[in-house]
């Protein structure tokens, strides 16, 4: 075959004309970035935005040109990506919309979490959208200094750093759950400190005198006692290894454990004072059923030890406006309809 060299210089002359022609620069100059347009294929599904609207997160993945150079193919003139299409959709209108991320109903939270990390949003708006979808925050708690105290912060604060932790965490929880069972069986007529001392009765000069058993031979009230001495050397022992004292009293985990052990000793000071005949019994009896009321607040000890009860108290929190207008339409329909009564 014959080759001629002029003909065939010209071809290569147009040929290299046409292509620089067609071809896109991806990195164009700044005064035509308001009007140059770019195609991103995902996966075959192409999109097609104006490099304006990228660059306006430069530290992102497809806002910095010299990132997204090297998915660039210069064949078919589009930035070429094999990511989940579904994705992409929230991704680009988190461009368009200037920050507004929302993850699409039909991709599952694990994949657009990926899909963030790779194309570099920031880990602001990671934290940020982990907040949207529900997340628990873990905040960061400072150790102890003390490598002793330290040791003891991680057995009674933190279940998962041992196996010895792990045990402590199963011995509270079950003495909070035996704890909470004396706590009903107590409220039923066949236990009740009224009904059983109405049966020890003595006849005096002809009338009938009602004998108080002894309080402290009550089976429940040693079981009681067994339960808020765990409870008493577990929250010592945490306040003394505590990294911070006023953090420690600020924290409302704990401000429950110390309600939780409260009643048992004004319940103690009450018996002892009426039985050294310095208070009047009934009297002692309106005080001793509100005070037994708080120990209801012990069954919020689990939460410590729950992540599911972690999650509905942060529920609440984040729902108490709305629950807040309920319980005033509530309270609004009882006043109307108890009036037409």
């Amino acid at each position: 075959m014959t080759v001629v060299p002029g003909e065939n210089l010209d071809e290569t002359v147009a040929l290299a004309a046409l292509s620089a022609r067609d071809r896109y620069d991806p990195e164009p100059a700044d005064n035509q970035d308001c009007c140059e347009r770019v195609v991103i294929n995902v996966s075959g599904l192409r999109f097609e935005t104006q490099l304006k609207t990228l660059a306006q997160f430069p530290c992102t993945l497809l806002g910095n040109p010299r990132r997204r150079m090297r998915f660039f193919d210069p064949l078919r003139n589009e930035y070429f990506f094999d990511r989940n299409r579904p994705s992409f959709d929230a991704i680009l209108y988190y461009y368009q919309s200037g920050g507004r991320l929302r993850r699409p109903v039909n991709v599952p939270v694990d994949i657009f979490m990926e899909e963030i990390k790779f194309y570099e949003l920031g880990e602001e708006v990671i934290e940020n959208f982990k907040e949207d979808e529900g997340f628990i925050k873990e905040e960061e708690r400072p150790l102890p200094e003390n490598e002793f105290q330290r040791q003891v912060w991680l057995l009674f604060e933190y279940p998962e750093s041992s196996g010895p932790a792990r045990g402590i965490a199963i011995v509270s929880v079950l003495v909070i759950l035996i704890s909470i069972v004396i706590f009903c069986l107590e409220t039923l007529p066949e236990f009740r400190e009224e009904a059983r001392a109405l049966d020890e009765h003595l006849l005096v000069n002809g009338t009938a005198r009602v004998k108080k058993p002894n309080p402290f031979t009550d089976p429940f009230f040693i079981v009681e006692t067994l339960c808020i001495i765990w409870f008493s050397f577990e929250l010592l022992v945490r306040f003394l290894a505590c990294p911070s004292k006023p953090a420690f009293f600020k924290n409302i985990m704990n401000t429950i454990d110390i309600v939780a052990i409260m009643p048992y000793f004004i319940t103690l000071g009450l018996e002892l004072a009426e039985h050294q005949g310095n208070g009047q019994q009934a009297m002692s009896l309106a005080i001793l059923r509100v005070i037994r009321l708080v120990r209801v607040f012990r069954i919020f000890k689990l939460s410590r030890h729950s992540k599911g009860l972690q999650i509905l108290g942060q529920t609440l929190k984040a729902s108490m406006r709305e629950l807040g207008l309920l319980i005033f339409f509530l309270f609004i329909g009882v006043i109307l309809f108890s009036s037409a009564v």
